[in-house]
């Protein structure tokens, strides 16, 4: 059984006006692995950082107390748009209008790590990126993790993270070269042919675990290759 299977999006959709247990649990889990770039936004739209975290984990409490995934008709296609959307609405409402007092309490709706989301957001160019377009590439930074992520988790299950540890440099193209495949070959105890066989094929599984990533985000089959477009377009520039 795929330990990722509960976490589509589509299950959110789906339950309509009411979560079910499975909806609620997927959209719990979605949050959570998605969380980064909202903060992003919201620390550039708000200059403190204590206010940005109390209003990011404000927001993930109210979108997982309340069924405010009915109201989001207009984004309900992609998980990213329907967070953005959603977060935009909450700000206006909660920040904009001057209600700056300390929120959410004792209540923890996901476990926000924000020292490692300040060290994440610390790589980023200056401030005059737009508040969307540092969504947007966090966005996509955090998809690839989530699939780096699965892809490691099979090669754990099945005994062989140092084998991960060692080809995963070969996703990115820049050691495949001879030489790459042939260090990688000694390292291993394998034939330079057999490593790059082995490359081809992580790569492969890769591309899958990516359109099954992205297909957890989004409502609809149809919509996996535009949101890996949009997304790549975000990183290439």
């Amino acid at each position: 059984m795929d330990d990722f299977q509960t976490t589509h999006w589509s299950l959110v959709v789906a339950a309509g006006q009411r979560l079910t247990p499975e909806s609620a649990r997927a959209l719990s889990e979605l949050c959570q692995k998605y969380w980064v770039p909202l903060y992003g936004y919201v620390r550039r739209r708000v200059a403190d950082v204590h206010a940005a975290q109390d209003l990011t984990q404000e927001f993930f409490c109210r979108v997982l107390e309340r069924n405010i995934v009915a109201a989001a008709d207009p984004a309900r296609g992609r998980f990213r748009a329907f967070l953005l959307t959603s977060l935009k609405h909450f700000l206006a409402t909660e920040w904009e209008k001057g209600r700056t007092q300390k929120r959410g309490g004792d209540r923890s709706a996901i476990e926000l790590d924000f020292t490692a989301g300040e060290s994440r957001l610390s790589l980023e160019p200056g401030h005059e990126e737009t508040p969307e377009r540092l969504f947007d590439r966090q966005w996509a930074l955090a998809l690839l993790d989530q699939v780096l992520a699965r892809l490691r988790h099979e090669f754990q299950s099945a005994g062989k993270v140092e084998h991960f540890e060692r080809m995963k440099l070969f996703l990115a193209g820049g050691r495949s070269s001879d030489e790459g495949y042939a260090e990688a070959a000694t390292a291993l105890g394998m034939t330079a042919d057999a490593v790059k066989v082995a490359a081809h094929r992580l790569r492969q599984r890769y591309r899958e675990l990516l359109r099954s990533e992205i297909a957890q985000t989004v409502a609809e089959p149809g919509d996996v290759d535009d949101e890996i477009r949009e997304l790549f377009q975000v990183l290439g520039t």
